[in-house]
């Protein structure tokens, strides 16, 4: 063990993590409860089609896997890059990092219809060549890099050589992981919605935002939502660096997704103007633009509003709202058009996620929550090394 000395914010447990497991808790009941007749009717349950497979629980993996890789970059920008302003909550995002990736697993896991099959399916039945067997593999990877990489830390080993090496592999393993997961849909020449060689930058940027959303988020209501708690390092972090890179990363993303529509409605192919039409007609859109991203960058742009925790705190929930809703939106709309059109007149393959797949997502969703309620009283999250301070 290192005998760095350890700086800790906060007393053991990070805040409020009573609420965090009665809320895991409901949510997981409540999961179980909508999800059971996944368990007597299978798919038969889920509104998704031959022309609409992957519907909200693969939606939610997206999203969750994709916030995993965010926070595991902003862990990395102090355990990899040396960026001290953020060790404060390096091993936070580290252990979201984990539970979000988790939860991400168990709404896929559970939309495949027989989770455990997977568990020989997968080896005994190597596709190398397909993107999605290496999205997993590098997830897999990546979550076992994490696990190791927290192990070091809670044996206080921030800076020795070991330490930094699974910090490096975590980096690089998560963000392949995130490439990969792009490629899945944008090598899909047949699905136009999808296909382009940016999509793997946009979902780096993306899941960028998302991390530092989910960071800010966690980190306040683990200081319940204020900073009075907090060391001298961490208010300075969280009123002046993390806003910024907050605002810088929304304003790219908002730039990404206007040119995005702009090209869609512009474009001569049906796959991709009639999708886009469709979306930027419906209210959903419309909070995605406006309250999840302008909103937000709005009032992170404003000096006298971005220190304000609840400020903060509301933005993160908004942008969290609203790449959740783009997540929805760009995977969905993939698959309206049918691939085989035959008589097909310009009309949408209708969808609507069914009570049974926001069980699922909900289910996942307190998973990760207990989880993560488990390891504020576990691994003293807000440790962090003497010379960080």
């Amino acid at each position: 063990m290192s005998n760095e000395a350890v700086l800790q914010d906060a007393p053991r447990g990070g805040g409020m993590p009573i609420l965090t497991l009665l809320i895991a808790l409901i949510a997981i009941g409540l999961g179980v409860y909508t999800s059971l007749p996944l368990f007597s009717e299978g798919h038969a349950a889920f509104n998704t089609s031959s022309n609409v497979v992957w519907g909200l629980p693969v939606v939610a993996y997206v999203f969750l896997a994709l916030s995993s890789t965010g926070l595991a970059m902003v862990s990395s920008l102090a355990m990899v890059f040396g960026w001290k302003d953020f060790y404060p909550i390096a091993k936070r995002c580290l252990w979201l990092a984990v539970t979000v990736l988790i939860a991400g697993f168990i709404s896929l896991a559970l939309e495949l219809g027989h989770p455990f099959r997977m568990l020989w399916a997968i080896p005994l039945n190597l596709q190398i060549q397909s993107p999605l067997f290496w999205m997993g593999v590098w997830y897999l990877i990546a979550l076992i890099f994490m696990i190791v990489k927290l192990a070091l830390l809670h044996r206080d080993e921030w800076s020795t050589s070991r330490s930094r090496t699974v910090g490096i592999a975590t980096f690089v393993s998560e963000s392949l992981a995130a490439v990969t997961l792009a490629l899945v849909f944008g090598m899909m020449a047949m699905r136009p919605y999808w296909y382009g060689s940016f999509v793997p930058v946009y979902f780096l940027v993306t899941a960028a935002l998302s991390g530092v959303a989910f960071a800010t988020l966690f980190a306040f209501f683990a200081h319940r939502l204020g900073t009075t708690s907090m060391s001298a390092r961490m208010k300075h972090l969280m009123t002046d660096l993390m806003p910024k890179i907050f605002a810088a990363l929304l304003g790219t993303v908002l730039v990404l997704a206007v040119a995005r529509v702009i090209t869609g409605l512009w474009s001569n192919q049906p796959e991709i103007s009639l999708v886009t039409r469709h979306f930027v007609d419906s209210p959903w859109f419309h909070v995605q633009l406006w309250l999840g991203m302008v909103l937000p960058f709005i009032l992170l742009l404003m000096p006298k509003l971005r220190v304000q925790p609840l400020i903060q705190v509301l933005a993160s929930v908004l942008v969290l709202l609203g790449v959740f809703i783009g997540r929805y939106e760009y995977i969905v709309g993939g698959q309206l058009i049918p691939l085989w059109k035959g008589t097909w007149y310009p009309d949408l393959i209708a969808y609507t996620p069914s009570l049974t797949e926001w069980g699922i997502v909900i289910f996942g969703v307190g998973v990760g929550l207990l989880i993560y309620a488990v390891g504020t009283w576990m691994f003293r999250l807000d440790d962090a090394p003497a010379d960080a301070r």
